[in-house]
């Protein structure tokens, strides 16, 4: 989903709005300056006058108004990749733009078998997600698996 206002001044300033909203939350924790009675105190980039750091006031009604316009309705995905990125021809796209660009064709590298995310994790913090986290001893055993979202299936007690 796209939403762009139209521009006021040119398609440069849309795409520096877009760009800064499509991977990346409306306002992230380290922006919040202060919560305190009823107000919320926060830093944001005054883009029209040098990029100079400011920090604004808003009542926490109007704080989550304007946070919840930056959520996409349900069933609605962020941007990820769009036109010569996107995944369906990335490769070919990629290809034909080095070409015309007068790029070198890359040699292939070496095809790895890619780490499982447990392996790396591992290897990144020396812990193991097979270990019980709470005693830290034994190993945990996958049984059964769910999405989350609509919970583990009810329990049947077959005896």
């Amino acid at each position: 989903m796209v939403y762009a206002k139209p521009p006021f001044t040119g398609p440069e300033q849309v795409l520096d709005y877009v760009g800064r909203y499509t991977h990346r939350v409306a306002i992230s924790n380290n922006r919040l300056v202060d919560i305190e009675d009823g107000a919320v105190h926060f830093r944001w980039k005054d883009y029209r006058h040098g990029d100079r750091q400011k920090v604004m006031s808003v009542t926490a009604d109007e704080f989550i108004r304007r946070f919840l316009l930056h959520v996409l309705p349900q069933g609605f995905h962020r941007i990820r990749y769009y036109g010569f990125l996107g995944n369906r021809y990335r490769e070919q796209k990629l290809a034909h733009c080095r070409d015309l660009l007068g790029m070198p064709v890359s040699a292939p590298s070496e095809s790895r078998a890619p780490k499982v995310y447990r392996d790396r994790y591992e290897q990144l913090t020396r812990r193991s997600l097979k270990q019980c986290p709470t005693c830290l001893q034994g190993q945990m055993i996958t049984i059964e698996t769910f999405d989350g979202v609509t919970g583990p299936p009810p329990y049947r007690d077959k005896s």
